[in-house]
């Protein structure tokens, strides 16, 4: 049986309008071309519950019971980790079948999505402790201090992006055209390290480094680049050096030259990238080399291109907002 075609609402106020000055519904279905039938049941619908519009429809009813809900819910919320075949597996154990797209769904509802699960340092509880008292020691400092502050870091480039994993859209037999593949390169090549420095006036300079870092290295680099960095930036008197607790910069040989050279270093809890702006700023480094698909023999030139092109706003921005990162870690608490 074909759909009707639903009366507009000026229609159905019209045969209520017409009812009400006593005309018939025989005289009003042919004054406006309507079945006797249809009239009457709009004019029911206007007596029983005094009102033309469309009532709410129940629809069909849920698969999952409120308790059902209820379990899988507190289940999720107590181990993230729970895949949807173990819910499914929960449910039928409770006399309930339902399908992994229906979990989803009703996950959903409840404001549960399911998502890629972040990769983050271990913390233990001396570095929850650590970082708890750095964020409150420095969450009242002023906004000039950390415009203050060279903030320093190594990353790894590779030549094909992350991992090297992306999906695409082929058809059948097309998975060796060239637009399908991702090229590998024998032996570990495809990737360079780097070292950079940035404060909020800009970037510093960025360099390779192109053997196996130790700590003697790592004071050659800050000896040829961290100073000549400071002074291009225009930092102010009394500027400070940040870097994390890597073996090579907590080394004591590293440590005495800092002091030998004068320069004031930032006291940092390990395990804690998060609260280096830097890693925001190696982010836009490699989404930006990555959209110029570099070659192997190009991707050291095209790394200190991009570096060069991004934006002292950019880097302004990432230090501005720096009393949120620590506002998190007090937040959270142990994370």
């Amino acid at each position: 049986m074909a759909k009707t075609k639903e009366l507009s609402k000026d229609t159905r106020n019209k045969i209520v309008d017409l009812h009400q000055v006593g005309k018939t519904e025989s005289a009003i279905g042919k004054q406006l071309g309507l079945k006797k039938s249809t009239v009457g049941a709009i004019i029911r619908k206007w007596k029983t519950y005094k009102t033309t519009d469309n009532l709410p429809r129940s629809g069909a009813p849920r698969k999952i019971s409120p308790r059902g809900v209820k379990m899988i819910t507190r289940t999720v919320s107590k181990n993230p980790r729970t895949t949807r075949g173990d819910l499914v597996n929960d449910l039928q154990r409770a006399g309930t079948k339902v399908t992994k797209p229906t979990i989803s769904n009703t996950l959903r509802r409840q404001g549960l999505k399911s998502c890629s699960a972040r990769r983050v340092p271990l913390l233990k509880p001396v570095h929850v402790q650590a970082r708890l008292k750095f964020a409150r020691e420095h969450l009242d400092d002023p906004d000039e201090d950390w415009e203050n502050v060279i903030w320093s870091d190594e990353t790894k480039i590779e030549l094909f992006g992350k991992n090297s994993t992306r999906r695409v859209w082929r058809t059948k037999n097309a998975e060796l055209h060239p637009k399908n593949t991702i090229p590998t390169v024998k032996h570990g090549g495809g990737n360079i390290m780097l070292w950079g420095c940035f404060s909020a006036k800009g970037p510093g300079r960025l360099i390779r480094v192109k053997e196996r870092m130790n700590g003697a290295m790592y004071r050659e680099i800050l000896s040829e680049n961290l100073l000549p960095s400071a002074r291009a930036l225009k930092m102010k008197r009394g500027w400070v050096f940040q870097h994390d607790n890597d073996p090579k910069h907590t080394a004591r040989a590293t440590k005495e030259w800092l002091r030998k050279k004068h320069f004031k270093v930032l006291e940092w809890p390990s395990q804690s990238p998060d609260l280096n702006p830097i890693e925001n700023l190696w982010r836009e480094l490699k989404v930006r080399v990555a959209q110029r698909q570099p070659q192997n023999i190009a991707l050291e030139e095209i790394c200190m291109e991009e570096w060069a092109k991004i934006p002292a706003t950019v880097c302004e921005n990432l230090v501005k907002t720096y009393r949120k990162r620590l506002t998190s870690v007090i937040a959270n608490k142990e994370y």
